[in-house]
């Protein structure tokens, strides 16, 4: 696989997703996107002193159910009038051995920050047919949804909880290397 150029790269949203999935009603899973987002990345020759960030609007939210996205951009869940950015710093990347690595850093939301570690995978470099180097990520983590005071449930008729507090977050990310 090709190695990773070192340098200021700028993350392609028109190429890259943001997606979540909880538990629901403890039989399935419901999953979301969010549509709006901008993330920046400094890679460094090892990969491991890069640097990333990213920066979510909290009102992009998509599960494909407007009553239900109304209600998680309200008070019970993101409060998106008040607290409209989820926030992603990265702390430090680790354990890259050219395909996997190890992304730890401050994820912020409802004003609440706690540090998470995501699992990720390395997709390769390219430069694409308009002269664009590009480089894929995929990155998977999850959190407690509690932790960052998303606190809302619903007790069920035959026992449990509407929404589980466990959610995953999955990042499919293209960044675009930034002229010097």
């Amino acid at each position: 696989m090709a190695a990773l150029t070192a340098g200021k790269w700028t993350m392609d949203p028109s190429h890259s997703e943001a997606m979540f999935s909880v538990r629901h009603a403890g039989i399935s899973r419901v999953r979301g996107t969010f549509e709006e987002f901008t993330g920046s990345a400094t890679f460094t020759e090892d990969v491991n002193g890069s640097v990333i960030e990213a920066d979510v609007q909290a009102a992009s939210i998509n599960t494909r159910n407007d009553g239900r996205d109304e209600h998680l951009r309200g008070e019970d869940f993101f409060d998106a009038e008040n607290h409209p950015v989820l926030k992603f710093e990265s702390l430090e990347v680790t354990d890259f051995d050219g395909e996997e690595f190890q992304l730890k850093g401050n994820l912020t939301m409802r004003g609440v920050t706690k540090e998470v570690t995501f699992k990720g995978e390395f997709g390769g470099q390219t430069v694409d047919p308009f002269g664009l180097t590009r480089a894929g990520f995929e990155a998977e983590t999850e959190i407690s949804r509690k932790e960052f005071g998303l606190t809302w449930n619903a007790a069920l008729e035959a026992g449990g909880v509407m929404v589980s507090d466990k959610v995953r977050i999955t990042l499919d990310v293209s960044f675009t290397k930034d002229e010097e």
